[in-house]
């Protein structure tokens, strides 16, 4: 078994008097592609956001690496080597590819050029060029706004990103929703590339058929709160179907 990198206890998050998480729990292995599902209003998204940093559990524990972490900030997510693909991508459309990939961790001349504020633009698209090539995303241009590429180029560019800064673990929001076939495929080759590198991914996604074709496990939330846990291999369609809609809870999925 893939050694557990992300191990969230217990999760509970409280918006006044309303529970958005009651008590979940949820894994991510290293090397491993972990798919959460779930009906609108199961709480994916407020896990997700406890996971990354984006809000804080009201009560429980995240570990990571067998250690407590306290997510306090996107910021301080990231730095411990988790990254998130959000399904609005958040890129900047008037950059090229490499300014996005480098964005917020942008590369300074050296000398006094760089303490000017001057950018090393040659060293980031040489890097982004390798990264974008070891990754098999393949771009039209590296030299054009990445709003004038295909949606689905724009959603590898931000894939890439995440993967180029993650150490240990990369959410995706959504990664292939409104892309066309040929597109989602890229996408989703590009997913598997980064689960090759021993990084933990979690592919958040409604498109069922899409998580068995690519998921190692499979974690379901319902009502804020984990009711089931799957393999990928072996798993049918309907098992997931029954574990969304109540049909099947398993006790130890808690």
């Amino acid at each position: 078994m893939s050694e557990l990198l992300l191990d969230a206890q217990n999760l509970v998050k409280r918006y006044g008097s309303v529970e958005a998480l009651r008590g979940a729990s949820f894994q991510a292995r290293a090397g491993e592609v972990t798919a959460l599902i779930g009906d609108n209003g199961a709480g994916k998204s407020t896990l997700v956001k406890c996971l990354s940093g984006a809000e804080q559990p009201t009560s429980g524990k995240i570990l990571l690496d067998g250690t407590e972490a306290h997510l306090d900030s996107p910021t301080t997510a990231r730095r411990m080597g988790i990254e998130t693909v959000y399904q609005d991508l958040a890129v900047a459309p008037e950059l090229d590819p490499a300014a996005n990939l480098f964005l917020g961790r942008e590369i300074h001349r050296k000398g006094i050029l760089g303490k000017l504020g001057m950018l090393d633009k040659a060293e980031m698209r040489r890097q982004a060029v390798e990264e974008f090539q070891r990754l098999g995303v393949t771009l039209q241009s590296t030299d054009v706004p990445i709003g004038s590429l295909s949606g689905g180029q724009r959603q590898s560019v931000a894939v890439a990103r995440s993967v180029v800064w993650a150490s240990k673990v990369v959410f995706m929001d959504e990664p292939t929703a409104a892309l066309g076939v040929v597109q989602r495929e890229r996408v989703l080759d590009v997913i598997k590339k980064v689960r090759d590198k021993g990084i933990a991914v979690v592919l958040i996604s409604h498109n069922m058929p899409e998580v068995l074709s690519v998921a190692d496990r499979i974690e379901v939330l319902r009502l804020g709160k984990r009711v089931a846990r799957f393999e990928g291999d072996g798993t049918k369609l309907e098992d997931l179907v029954a574990a969304m809609t109540g049909a099947l809870v398993q006790e130890e999925a808690a």
